[in-house]
């Protein structure tokens, strides 16, 4: 396959309909995309030229810590993960994005004139016009909050060489159809900070599909399938799909504890009163 450049990215942009007007939560596979000469920084530059506003998730799960007890429910086994908390990171403002964020989302963390939220475990990082004002939504009782700024603000999700599995705007529609949440914990300067409003395992996303594809528009650049739905009618479907199935969505892998805990939630609350 012949190498994708600036102009391949641009021009597979454009035909996905963006415009100089455009805000966009990006999700990214830099190798989907096969050989790009300049690597991220050609994707990053290609998407900020080419749109007003530019965001990516730069989650450092790498901050995260787990006690010995905690909530019940919760979606986690404590003594399984007890002993990762040697490794775990204090959030700094400058610390790198989890690898598993890509590496796209962490080159646009760390371009010149680039914001990034304050939540220490689920911060997200933008350029362009409004970038400040759309990561001002993000607070520890609601992470996901830029997501919602940019539903109200006409933006879109593009996928990029990725799937829904990577979706975060779908965990959004999860809250606000009231799925059940979790809680999680994170080391800081201040201390342990917990971090409530964590949300579930994405894995089933994809299931979504054949609920959105009208929604979607899309195009190849270089060897990926590239995607953009707006942002307010996906959040619109995945939340009526919820409210409909409250167990749509969630992954059928064996030992998912978060989607064995809202699975659990459910039936606890179908069970008939004791009489």
């Amino acid at each position: 396959m012949p190498e994708v450049t600036f102009r391949d990215i641009q021009k597979g942009l454009r035909e996905l309909g963006l415009t100089p007007h455009s805000r966009v939560l990006v999700h990214t596979s830099l190798s989907a995309f096969g050989h790009v000469r300049g690597g991220a920084e050609t994707v990053v530059g290609a998407l900020t030229s080419a749109c007003q506003l530019v965001m990516a998730p730069t989650f450092t799960y790498q901050c995260m810590i787990h006690p010995r007890v905690g909530p019940p429910n919760n979606g986690m086994i404590y003594d399984d993960h007890f002993s990762a908390n040697a490794e775990a990171e204090m959030f700094q403002p400058n610390l790198p994005a989890h690898p598993d964020m890509g590496v796209v989302a962490e080159t646009l963390r760390r371009l010149p004139g680039a914001a990034r939220s304050s939540h220490p475990l689920l911060s997200f990082a933008a350029v362009g016009q409004g970038a400040e004002l759309a990561l001002a939504a993000q607070s520890l009782a609601e992470p996901l909050g830029p997501v919602a700024h940019l539903a109200e603000h006409e933006g879109d999700a593009l996928l990029l060489g990725v799937g829904h599995s990577v979706n975060t705007s779908i965990h959004y529609a999860e809250y606000h159809a009231g799925r059940k949440q979790f809680i999680r914990w994170a080391l800081t300067p201040r201390g342990v900070v917990e971090c409530v409003a964590w949300p579930g395992d994405s894995a089933g996303f994809d299931a979504i599909l054949p609920h959105v594809r009208d929604l979607i528009r899309s195009t190849q650049i270089g060897q990926a399938h590239v995607q953009r739905l707006p942002l307010r009618d996906l959040l619109r479907v995945a939340e009526g799909l919820i409210r409909a199935d409250p167990a749509v969505l969630l992954c059928q892998q064996p030992g998912c504890e978060r989607c064995e805990a809202v699975r659990g939630s459910l039936s606890t609350a179908r069970a008939p009163a004791a009489v």
